[in-house]
């Protein structure tokens, strides 16, 4: 229960403030969420990882079909040197993903303290 609440809260506030102000306000959004709701570190990391992960793939995923991935395609040969504009979606939520799993880990760990 206390896993998909984190998660949903996590999710929403990640969506509701990057909007406003820049990528990295995920880490304090996820910081505060895991600090505030206990749970154990290795749940809260995925918490955390699962929650932005989401989040960054779904929207890059929704973007990207908004263009039919045409930006997606030239990006992937530009950084990957492959044609997948799948595997770049999966690259951003990974890299979203790990920034929100530390932030909540940290979190977690500043609980227990």
């Amino acid at each position: 229960m206390k896993f998909m609440l984190s998660l949903l809260i996590m999710m929403l506030l990640s969506f509701a403030i990057c909007l406003f102000l820049p990528w990295w306000t995920i880490a304090p959004v996820c910081f505060l969420v895991s600090a505030v709701i206990p749970q154990k570190r290795g749940i809260a990391f995925l918490t955390g990882f699962l929650a932005v992960f989401l989040l960054w793939a779904g929207m890059s995923f929704m973007i990207s079909s908004l263009n039919e991935h045409i930006l997606a395609h030239r990006m992937s040969l530009l950084m990957l040197k492959k044609d997948s504009p799948v595997l770049l979606i999966l690259l951003t939520g990974l890299i979203g993903g790990v920034v929100g799993g530390f932030a909540a880990l940290s979190g977690s760990l500043l609980r227990k303290r």
